[in-house]
């Protein structure tokens, strides 16, 4: 294939579509119309001789070739952005010369959703920066941003705290998944069929306790709840025991998609208007004028908003 005879937006275009799984939901993140990302992607098809994505009940459904075009899209477009980016900075700070670590502070949607996105695009632009990740308790997250210590944050509520900076990363939907040979569930989910299973939810929601959770907050609001069985302390053991019963789970969309594909299970609608779930960067008001560090959240949230 020549590289000359393709349209090198078309890139962006199947990374969307490729990410969002849906191709109202990619044409809103670019800007186009539907028509446009329809026309769009069928100029890919006929350029690399594929049909690249097949409708679904779950939405647009990657083919193997386009499974395998996905990781080398995504990692050229991140270089691109990266190119661009320290030829703007260079004369300040070289990220390819930084040998510098970082403590960041996520929990397991950062982990499971954000790091390997960030780390693959990072090993490629300053390979000798080091990075630790761990959850960091409310009470001491702040003083240890505050000082520097932690260098960046990300969470599911925008602290009060004048010390710190806010940054809006990304809103999540939610979507319930099941084992992918589900006796009851087939490529739909009712209302019905979601209170009639037994769920498997996420039990550390504070002060309020799991009946605070969005999902039975709607349910309240209709006079009904739902059958929970078991609490677990955070999302990533949910659809392990999902995988292995006839539980169902719910969970934010992104995180969602990445156990679907390595347990094989099937991630559905859930029957619910659920508020969207926001994520937040969060850093110490002292950490500005760093130039370093000023970078590094830059691309934190620039990769963010590509996932």
């Amino acid at each position: 294939m020549n590289l000359r005879s393709i349209d090198l937006n078309l890139l962006t275009v199947f990374d969307s579509i490729m990410t969002e799984g849906n191709l109202t939901r990619a044409a809103d993140k670019l800007g186009m119309s539907q028509p446009a990302m329809s026309n769009a992607l069928a100029r890919l098809r006929a350029a690399v001789d594929d049909p690249l994505f097949v409708r679904s009940a779950q939405g647009m459904t990657p083919t193997p070739r386009a499974r395998l075009l996905a990781g080398p899209v995504r990692q050229a477009l991140d270089l691109i952005q990266a190119g661009l980016r320290t030829r703007r900075r260079g004369e300040v700070f070289d990220p390819a010369s930084s040998t510098r670590s970082y403590l960041i502070s996520v929990e397991d949607y950062g982990e499971t959703v954000i790091m390997p996105r960030f780390m693959d695009w990072l090993m490629q632009s300053a390979p000798g920066v080091r990075i630790r990740i761990r959850p960091e308790p409310g009470l001491t997250l702040s003083r240890k941003l505050g000082d520097g210590t932690v260098a960046l944050a990300t969470r599911y509520a925008a602290p009060q705290d004048s010390e710190l900076n806010v940054r809006h990363l990304l809103d999540e939907s939610f979507v319930s998944l099941v084992r992918h040979d589900h006796p009851s569930v087939g490529d739909s989910l009712t209302l019905a069929q979601y209170l009639s299973l037994p769920h498997v939810v996420f039990g550390r929601l504070g002060r309020k306790g799991i009946r605070g959770s969005v999902v039975d907050a709607a349910l309240r609001g209709m006079g009904l709840k739902r059958d929970i069985v078991l609490q677990v302390p955070g999302f990533q053991s949910m659809p392990v025991i999902v995988r292995n019963t006839n539980f169902i789970c719910t969970m934010p969309r992104r995180m969602a998609q990445v156990y679907a594909h390595h347990y094989r299970l099937k991630a559905l609608k859930t029957p619910l208007e659920l508020p969207p779930l926001p994520v937040y960067l969060v850093w110490g008001k002292a950490m500005d004028a760093d130039p370093e560090h000023e970078w590094l959240r830059s691309s934190f949230y620039e990769i963010c908003q590509r996932l």
